[in-house]
Parts: C-alpha cells; structure tokens; sequence
C-alpha cells in the first residue's frame, strides 16, 4: 500500500526546516529534539495519537529529521510524513510504561549512533509531553551531552503562516460557523447540554463540502448562567434554562489547523447589565481589530480593547489572546505570543490570533472572540464572518 501524503509539499517542509536551523544555529545548538507533537507535524507532516508514549523528532543541520516513537506507530509516520523508511526508527514495546526502563534509554542509543552522544543537545523542557523523568533519563543515559532548554524554539518559527497554511484556516473558519449556527438553530430551554454537545461534534467532523473536520484539540466549553462565571467548564446532562447566557467556545479543526470562535446565546430577554457588558466587549473588539496591524505591537491590541471596557466598569485581569495554528491537545493554542500590555512583541504579516477578550463575572459569562489574520496592509482580518453580538433567543 503506498504512503499517505503529508498535508503540505516538500517545498513548504524545507521552508520550515530553515527557519528551525537557523533558530539552532543562533542558540548554538548541534541538534534539537522535539516531542511536542504539534511542532513534529509542523516539521514532518506526522498525524497520530500516539502522543500518550514518548515520541519525537530529532533535526539535524546536516541530514533529514529522524522520527522516533513506539514501534506499533512506525507504519503511522511511514504514511504520514515526508522522509524515507531510513528516517523512521521505532523502540521496542518493552520500553512502553515500563518501570525497569525508560524510552529515553532507547532515544540516547539513537542519538550516540547518529554521532552525537557529546553533543549540545536542544528539548523543550516546558512542554507538556517532556516529563521531568524523561530529561533525567536522557541526561543520565548521554553524560557527555550538554542538554540545553529549548523550549518554544520551534514554536516561534510557526508565528508567521504561509499561505498554504492560512488555506487551511479559512477552511477550518467555515466549519465553525457552521457549528455555531447550528447552536443557534437548536439550542432551546429544556434541551440536555450534552445532546446539543453531540450536535457540535457532529457539525465540526462533517464539516463543509468536501472540507471534513477534524478533531479539535480542545472540547467544547458551554456553561450557562452562574457556571458561566468559570472559564474552562465543558457539559453536563443539565437542561438549557430561560433567561441565562452559555457561552460556546469552539473550534473548527481541519488537517489540525484551528480557528476558534466563540459566541453567547441568551435564551429569554437580557438583563441590562449583560447588554452593557456586550456593548462595551464590541466596541473594545473593534478597537483592537483595529489595532491590529503589521509593525504595532501585541500590547497595542490588548490596549485599545482595554479602554471601552475600563469606561464601563469592567475589570480584565487575563490577557485576551494568543497565536493559533497546528495543535493537538490539551491546547490549541502555539505558547509564544500573549495578547496583554506586557508583550512587546512586533505584528507581521501572516501572523495568526484568537482575540479572546472572554468576560466572567460574579455569577454570568459572556464570550465575543474573533481569530484574526495579520495582513501586510490595514486592520486585522477576521477568519468568520457572523455578527459581532449577543445571540438572543426568545
């Protein structure tokens, strides 16, 4: 049976490539593994969910990447990235969960037999997927190694989208309108939250077309009335009830390219207080998008959003955003950028967003978002096209 082709062509992947090298170049880097596995996609074109077992990709200055995973996931890279069989190197099961060995024994072997065993050795030492056991196995099974914090190196080459990847996005874009409009359509008092939820998984891996969806890396978050004041709450067996807001935090995922998007519907007549919270999260929206522009800076973004809402009374102790692209859970966000007045960090063109300037209050919740779009020109373009506001349903 022949390969799967990677989602992108070589030409893109050596694109990457440089950029990486270049970043290992300046950190004085001999070689750099990464076992994020958003970051070996980026690099390699890999798609699994074997990301529970210890995984990675070794990049080389000299020679093609090197994956390495479990054994069983071997067959997964030889038909999903763009290497040869010679670049693939699988580890016995025995290593798998084991408490006499660890798989980062097998990956030192590895290393050592590629020339590299007194190397100065770049991990991403902040990371999800690289346990505090695993770097001090690698450090013990490689004495002669220096092992250097990496952490983000590869994350912030992702920063700036070629096209081909924003293609990605405005296809992930109308999935979740899709399903943001099939929540306006079907959400009524008494409906279980947990058969609507059903209805959204639906919706996000049908997708649109021929455009199927994939599976984002965050599941839906949707809860109503005084839940509404938690951030991150998902759902419940619990009934939709007049006169409360749910917030719906979704995302359209298409070859784990994510676009966010984020709406509250009120079931019933808004209170006041909620229609003041609204006009003030629009107007410090389209500040922001506003401000939203190649050569400003991340912090222009948060600020100009900042100002209507301090008019109003409304205090945001959370930064409003951040970069968003490939992922896979437990985040679909890429961990560099952060939209807050602190970050100096200059906008460019091809530069992706969720603008997230979530409210949660006392006892209520409202999300207006938008993913966003540098553009070498004007303000911020938005991925969805729905209005801006309050869905209200009576």
């Amino acid at each position: 049976m022949e390969p799967s082709l990677p989602p992108f062509s070589r030409v893109e992947y050596d694109r990457r490539l440089a950029l990486v090298r270049a970043a290992m170049a300046a950190a004085g880097l001999d070689i750099l593994f990464v076992e994020d596995p958003s970051n070996m996609a980026w690099l390699t074109g890999y798609d699994g969910w074997s990301f529970y077992v210890h995984q990675g990709v070794l990049v080389f200055h000299d020679r093609d990447p090197l994956w390495w995973g479990r054994r069983m996931d071997h067959a997964g890279a030889r038909r999903t990235v763009w290497m040869g069989a010679e670049c693939l190197h699988g580890y016995d099961d025995s290593f798998v969960q084991s408490t006499e060995r660890h798989p980062m024994q097998d990956l030192a072997t590895l290393i050592a037999e590629c020339g590299h065993g007194a190397a100065r050795i770049g991990v991403e030492m902040e990371n999800y997927y690289f346990t505090a056991r695993a770097f001090l196995t690698l450090q013990a099974a490689l004495p002669d190694a220096d092992l250097v914090d990496a952490t983000a190196l590869v994350n912030w080459q992702r920063t700036v989208k070629s096209e081909a990847e924003i293609a990605f996005m405005r296809k992930a874009a109308r999935i979740v309108e899709r399903t943001v409009d099939g929540v306006a359509e079907r959400i009524e008092p008494g409906m279980r939250k947990n058969d609507l939820v059903a209805e959204i998984y639906r919706d996000l891996i049908t997708g649109t077309g021929e455009d199927w969806g994939d599976y984002p890396a965050i599941v839906p978050m949707l809860p109503s009335g005084a839940d509404a004041a938690a951030a991150h709450l998902t759902w419940n067996g619990a009934p939709f009830r007049k006169g409360e807001a749910t917030f719906f935090e979704l995302a359209g995922c298409y070859r784990r390219y994510h676009v966010p998007f984020c709406r509250t519907v009120f079931l019933g007549e808004p209170h006041a207080q909620i229609r003041r919270a609204e006009a003030a999260l629009v107007e410090g929206l389209e500040a922001g998008l506003e401000a939203a522009r190649a050569g400003n800076r991340a912090a222009d973004i948060a600020n100009a959003l900042a100002a209507p809402l301090e008019r109003a009374g409304i205090e945001r102790g959370a930064r409003c955003g951040y970069p968003i692209g490939l992922s896979y859970p437990p985040d679909w966000g890429e961990r560099t950028i952060s939209l807050r007045p602190e970050d100096e960090t200059i906008l460019e063109p091809g530069m992706t967003f969720h603008f997230m300037p979530g409210l949660w209050m006392e006892d209520w919740g409202l999300e207006i978002t938008e993913s966003i779009l540098i553009r070498p020109d004007g303000p911020a373009e938005c991925f969805c096209d729905r209005p801006r506001a309050l869905i209200v349903k009576s």
